[in-house]
């Protein structure tokens, strides 16, 4: 299918396009105006990796030695103390992730200190309900570490396959036994995690349809909550690691699609539902019966069961989300650590929705999490025509409708399963720069 994609995760944040100067002012006022005792979750960038894996695209720190983490964890609880003091009445966060790089590349005791240096500024919840969530790179890890973060209080993991077919991981520099991933996901079951999701990338250099039929059948005989496909955004001029990576062995778009149907076929035969953007989930998992009960949410982390709320971003690059105000940290472990050390907040940019933003947002989360766009239903909610808002997006996504990916019920617009699949670029249909619409 000429639309078949996954992976919105650009779409998290509306817009995507954040604006330069004045970050850190926006990031204060936005943190003071909110109500009272409201909730707020928490992700912590941590981006030291000890091993470079070629497709990589996030802000990253090579590092062989966990000592080398000190002085950023140190100006981590710096800028932990600049926000707290901006918070009033903060009732026990009951959200937290740890995203990177690889977060295991911390020591236990660093690890144990860090959460401990959390709980002490914003206060953790103990809760069963509480959702704190990690990623692990399987090569960083072992059952002591996830006995640790057990201890700690995690309570969902997210393991980094990536591809278990071993010429890929050669070509990608992550070779990662598959009774690696195994051992793990036997012993987080034994400890009680859960959620686990397992992350998978499709469009990496020399991957096939067989050889991603024969990885999926090995992650879904694993019986993981959840599998996430991502893909590979090939940026060798932004991303210096890909340069590593010959173009010629990458996948045509043909073969990508033969990869996804390959994928398609296999995760519908073993039950697991499509939540949409590359996240599936079984039947019995939060994600899908929320997605049944219409009550489905995304974070800038992606999908959740759980109300939609203020999300506070640490560390570099790291994106906060405060009521109409998003903010990203400074790109470079430089200018984060240079803000920090003369006290400031790191905020780099930042951007606040007006009203017609905040109803394409409300769009954009309406075909994303209920898969339905229902204009007379915004109109009510923001106090604005939306048919006149959206004129621009509905008239792109008049082709998509033609082509299968929506079906009309009055003014009603419903995601099709063939949709669920092009989810991404029903989407696009709101960002008029969007390249997957060309």
């Amino acid at each position: 299918m000429q639309f078949h994609d996954h992976d919105g995760s650009h779409y998290l944040t509306y817009p995507a396009r954040l604006d330069a100067g004045g970050a850190p002012a926006a990031l204060s006022q936005a943190l003071t105006e909110r109500p009272t005792g409201a909730p707020l979750a928490l992700h912590v960038h941590l981006p030291f990796c000890r091993q470079g894996c070629r497709f990589c695209a996030s802000q990253r720190v090579p590092s062989r030695d966990s000592r080398q983490a000190e002085p950023y964890l140190t100006r981590l609880d710096r800028e932990m103390v600049l926000i707290s003091r901006l918070l009033d009445d903060l009732p026990a966060v009951q959200r937290l992730h740890w995203g990177g790089g690889a977060p295991a590349f911390l020591s236990l005791d660093q690890m144990g200190d860090l959460f401990d240096r959390l709980d002490a500024r914003f206060g953790l919840s103990g809760a069963r309900e509480r959702d704190f969530s990690i990623e692990i790179d399987p090569r960083e890890a072992d059952v002591f570490t996830l006995r640790h973060l057990q201890a700690l209080g995690f309570n969902r993991l997210s393991l980094g396959v990536q591809e278990l077919d071993l010429r890929v991981q050669k070509a990608i520099n992550r070779i990662q036994p598959r009774v690696l991933t195994e051992s793990l996901v036997d012993e987080a079951e034994r400890l009680g995690f859960h959620s686990l999701n397992l992350d998978l990338i499709v469009g990496l250099p020399l991957q096939t349809p067989e050889g991603f039929g024969e990885t999926i059948d090995q992650v879904i005989a694993m019986t993981p909550a959840r599998i996430t496909l991502r893909r590979y955004a090939h940026l060798p001029e932004r991303y210096r690691p890909q340069r590593e990576i010959q173009t010629e062995d990458l996948p045509d778009a043909a073969a990508r699609l033969a990869i996804l149907d390959e994928a398609r076929d296999r995760l519908d035969d073993a039950g697991y539902v499509h939540i949409g953007l590359g996240q599936f989930a079984r039947e019995d998992d939060c994600l899908a019966l929320a997605l049944e009960e219409g009550r489905l949410a995304r974070d800038l982390q992606g999908y959740t069961h759980y109300p939609p709320g203020d999300q506070i971003g640490l560390g570099i690059a790291a994106i906060s989300r405060i009521g109409d105000t998003c903010t990203r940290n400074a790109m470079s472990l430089t200018d984060y650590e240079a803000a920090l050390d003369a006290s400031r907040l790191p905020a780099a940019a930042s951007h606040r929705l007006d009203p017609v933003e905040r109803l394409r947002r409300d769009a954009i989360e309406a075909l994303a999490c209920r898969h339905e766009l229902d204009p007379a239903a915004l109109s009510k909610t923001h106090g604005l025509d939306a048919t006149m808002v959206l004129a621009d997006a509905l008239k792109r996504l008049a082709p998509l409708c033609q082509a299968g990916l929506l079906a009309r019920h009055g003014e009603c617009l419903r995601v099709t399963p063939d949709g669920v699949w092009g989810l991404s670029h029903l989407l696009a249909a709101f960002d008029p720069e969007a390249s997957c619409l060309s």
